[in-house]
């Protein structure tokens, strides 16, 4: 949130995108026929390269079509998409172009962040849990923050495993 803050022109697209099975979108899309085709478009691009059709995927998209910002901030880009719709996503996302907006995704996907398969437009800012400044990182096994990175990164099973799981610390037992 505190880069779409920041950031002249910048929106954030949060997950109240999924709220109320995503009415919101939906709701937009009733009242926008540019807007309608625009995702309409994409998602006939990305089903046809292996996404599923979802209400969640249609909410991402309508949130990544709607113009206005000159910048975007989505949190947990990869929420309630499986794998194949991550990849396909990540794939129509790098085709966009050298004049699309930028993006700034957060994610804890590896699907989203391929580290292998990061190209030049793309920028790895590590936002370390303990709250130290955040850090640029470059994608290559051995350069600062990169492990790091790479032990955050989980992929979209696992994630899906472990969704809504805390680390706890049960109480001491006196020793």
């Amino acid at each position: 949130m505190r880069l779409a803050e920041t950031l002249p022109g910048a929106a954030f697209l949060g997950l109240e995108r999924l709220a109320d099975g995503c009415a919101a979108a939906r709701a937009q899309l009733e009242t926008d026929a540019a807007l309608r085709s625009r995702v309409e478009q994409a998602l006939d691009w990305l089903t046809g390269d292996g996404a599923s059709r979802s209400d969640t995927l249609t909410a991402l998209l309508v949130g990544l079509e709607s113009e206005g910002a000159a910048i975007l901030v989505v949190d947990l880009v990869e929420k309630g998409l499986d794998l194949h719709t991550q990849e396909a996503l990540m794939a129509h996302l790098r085709r966009r172009g050298d004049g699309a907006r930028p993006l700034f995704l957060l994610t804890r996907s590896s699907a989203i962040l391929d580290l292998a398969a990061t190209d030049a437009g793309e920028t790895i800012i590590f936002c370390p849990a303990n709250h130290s400044p955040p850090i640029h990182v470059v994608p290559h096994p051995g350069s600062p923050g990169y492990e790091a990175v790479a032990t955050c990164l989980a992929s979209p099973e696992v994630r899906a495993r472990t969704e809504g799981m805390i680390a706890w610390r049960p109480a001491s037992s006196g020793f």
